[in-house]
């Protein structure tokens, strides 16, 4: 089985200019589906050793609109036991939640052990469309550098693992995809007049990401790159490098039956 390497996992401070879109396809279904079963099932190997051994994951996902973070999230969660992980879609801040720090729904939603905490956008929002948009002032936005690794820090310090992905497409292939979603109207609800808006300002968003990659791809929190043109490629990479990435340090053999349990649970049942 050939093996996708879309994640670029060693690069300390990434660029978008890293990402070759020339490169990363998979050409047949037939091949898509055997290497996303593959990587899914050792997906859930480590989700049932995360259980067990009571760890605790935030997966933050980020991306330009159209790149395909909700169908990766539903192929990351399609074979996982719903009762370990979490998706929390991040749009504008609820009526509580304003006037209180931007960290504030994110501490709230913090995964309890053994669970996982998959953010489709995230609090990365203030350095990027808060910062672009004009919704937070130049000190709240610049200050957020500091404030982020510090809040990632200290959740590490705690134990918790944080997987941090930005899925880049190119202008190009954004245009095909919005072209997709204004003419299907089973997708039609996904392309809002805020997406067409965001296009005139990709360089500044290209910039803002950039910086963003610089100010808080730390060694203990690095950002992964995705390359998102080709659906399916990005899907299948991006899981393998999850896996990757949270199988490192951690044993995912699943864990000996206690014998007492065992001969208990023979003598209850009635079997030898």
């Amino acid at each position: 089985m050939q093996q996708p390497s879309a994640i670029i996992i060693d690069s300390p401070t990434p660029s978008l200019h890293d990402v070759d879109f020339t490169k990363g396809y998979i050409d047949s279904k037939k091949e898509y589906q055997q290497q996303l079963s593959h990587w899914q099932k050792r997906l859930l190997s480590v989700q049932q050793a995360y259980f067990h051994q009571g760890r605790r994951v935030i997966i933050v996902l980020e991306g330009w609109d159209a790149s395909g973070k909700g169908g990766l999230i539903r192929r990351i969660t399609e074979r996982l036991d719903p009762r370990g992980f979490q998706v929390y879609p991040i749009a504008a801040p609820s009526k509580e939640e304003q006037g209180r720090h931007y960290l504030y729904r994110f501490q709230k939603v913090l995964p309890p052990p053994g669970r996982f905490a998959i953010f489709d956008r995230s609090y990365y929002g203030r350095v990027l469309v808060e910062r672009i948009e004009g919704f937070a002032s130049d000190n709240e936005w610049q200050r957020a550098y500091q404030e982020i690794n510090e809040f990632e820090r200290l959740l590490i310090d705690d134990g918790v693992r944080i997987i941090k992905a930005f899925i880049h497409i190119s202008k190009e292939q954004q245009l095909q995809r919005f072209k997709e979603r204004l003419t299907n109207p089973v997708k039609r609800w996904k392309l809002t007049e805020e997406d067409i808006r965001n296009r005139d300002k990709w360089p500044e968003y290209e910039q803002a990401i950039n910086e963003m990659f610089a100010r808080t791809s730390t060694t203990h929190a690095p950002w992964h790159l995705v390359n998102g043109n080709h659906k399916w490629y990005a899907r299948v990479s991006a899981i393998q490098g999850l896996v990757t990435l949270l199988e490192q340090g951690v044993d995912t053999t699943p864990p000996q039956l206690d014998p007492a349990m065992y001969a208990w649970a023979k003598t209850q049942l009635g079997f030898e």
